[in-house]
């Protein structure tokens, strides 16, 4: 396999682990230079020591997994600065001898696939890019609530739900919806301005003005001048004290001045750990809203669109198969669908049902997850930000009680520990502690959907340690 063709296959597995805001920020104009794979070693060209040093940090364990996922012995990724054009650039193409059955080149499947790691022009003074609009956005009941919420939004800004806080998992198309609002915000009021960005982004600039004093006066006026302020990933917002007063200085300044803000996040306000209590009850004083799971008749249709989008055909069967197959995410729906537009290239024959469920079979199995008590307990003091040892001693503050509660639970549902050794684990408590903190906890998820998002984005940080 070509370096270009696997690294869009080691992308397509990182794009469904990320948000697609973060996946354009960091893989653009990265590539594969080298591929040692005798000795398990591959070199990535990055555009600037700044992505390099995110990439080591951050994504390195992630893309070590996606090559081996690939069936790919990597021991080490080393990350080297260089000039490199897009990834999905098409090389000069020699010229091809046509035959009977002719064999697409790499050129030709480059311009089939999608999505691009470029940027589609992005827009350097809003930062929206333009294929997310609501023309291609799919509404279901899984949606239908938060993209009402933006289409009043779009017709009254800033004067009926201002802010407005989406929430939901990974892959379920917030980041698609609030950019198609930014979008269409700027052909209806041309005179406007409209700024999108995410927390992790909105961070990385004011420390970079705290460092260029010169700066901070332009830092502010681009931001505190919006009229629609959009925030993605709100979940990323830093934990130090200061950072977060600067964000919430400019995010009283708009809304004191009725400019309307737009937030995503993959957890409801009252699940942000690293959030102030006074900035969650900021972000709940206007509109919260979620984003569920997407049904079959919506995921049929979603897998038709994009289809179209690729020039692209499938049988009803093989669509009907990726449907039930692919339940949770819309990301990972376009990811198997773009495995399958690469193979079929490849092959240059349309694809069985046969053939799609091999190709799709590591995907759409549904992966063994694999946790220690160890990993649960350092997951759940991270997400509410307390010290292990404090969950460990005999603290009974409320501020303790909830996190070490939740251990309790998650030890004995998802490692099937019997109670006295989950008394045993967490400071020798009574086996009738676990009992009453394990009912506890599943009453409350019962009667509070925020609490279930809550322990849905604590066990997907376990499986991710």
């Amino acid at each position: 396999m070509a370096h270009e063709e696997l690294w869009k296959v080691i992308l397509s597995d990182i794009e469904l682990q990320t948000s697609r805001a973060n996946f354009v920020t960091w893989f653009k104009q990265t590539s594969i230079v080298d591929f040692k794979e005798r000795e398990g070693e591959v070199s990535i060209a990055v555009p600037n020591g700044f992505v390099k040093e995110w990439l080591q940090n951050k994504y390195n364990k992630a893309l070590v997994n996606a090559f081996r996922s690939a069936s790919h012995n990597i021991k080490h990724i080393q990350y080297v600065i260089a000039k490199t054009s897009d990834v999905f650039t098409a090389p000069n193409s020699s010229t091809i001898t046509k035959k009977k059955k002719e064999t697409p080149t790499d050129n030709d499947i480059k311009k089939e696939i999608q999505p691009e790691i470029k940027e589609f022009s992005v827009d350097s003074e809003t930062n929206l890019n333009p294929r997310y609009t609501f023309s291609n956005f799919i509404i279901g009941s899984f949606n239908e609530l938060a993209h009402a919420a933006i289409q009043s939004a779009l017709h009254n800004l800033g004067r009926v739900y201002n802010p407005i806080f989406i929430y939901g998992g990974v892959g379920l198309g917030k980041t698609h919806l609030i950019q198609a609002l930014g979008n269409e915000a700027c052909v209806r009021y041309p005179d406007i301005k409209v700024r999108y960005i995410t927390s992790e982004r909105f961070m990385n600039e004011l420390l970079e003005a705290y460092q260029q004093p010169n700066r901070m006066d332009f830092f502010k006026e681009r931001y505190r001048s919006a009229d629609l302020f959009i925030v993605d990933d709100i979940q990323f917002i830093a934990k130090t004290e200061k950072m977060q007063e600067d964000f919430f200085h400019t995010f009283n300044a708009l809304f004191e001045k009725n400019k309307q803000l737009i937030l995503a996040s993959d957890r409801p306000p009252k699940a942000l750990a690293t959030l102030e209590e006074r900035s969650k009850s900021r972000l709940e004083g206007g509109l919260v809203v979620d984003v569920g799971f997407p049904d079959y008749e919506t995921r049929i249709l979603i897998l038709k669109m994009k289809m179209r989008e690729k020039r692209f055909a499938l049988t009803d069967d093989v669509v009907e198969y990726i449907a039930n197959s692919v339940k949770t995410n819309i990301r990972e729906l376009e990811g198997a669908l773009n495995r399958l537009i690469i193979s079929s290239k490849i092959s240059n024959t349309p694809l069985t049902l046969d053939e799609v469920k091999k190709i799709l079979l590591n995907s759409t199995q549904p992966i063994r997850k694999f946790t220690t008590p160890k990993k649960i307990i350092k997951a759940i003091a991270s997400f509410y930000d307390v010290k292990e040892q404090e969950l460990m001693n005999q603290n009974r503050k409320q501020h303790f009680v909830k996190p070490r509660q939740v251990i309790m639970y998650l030890l004995r549902n998802e490692l099937s520990l019997s109670y006295p050794s989950i008394g045993e684990y967490l400071g020798g408590r009574d086996h009738s502690t676990v009992i009453h903190a394990c009912t506890k906890i599943e009453k409350d998820l019962k009667n509070n959907l925020s609490f279930e998002e809550e322990i849905k984005s604590i066990k997907e940080k376990i499986y991710k340690l």
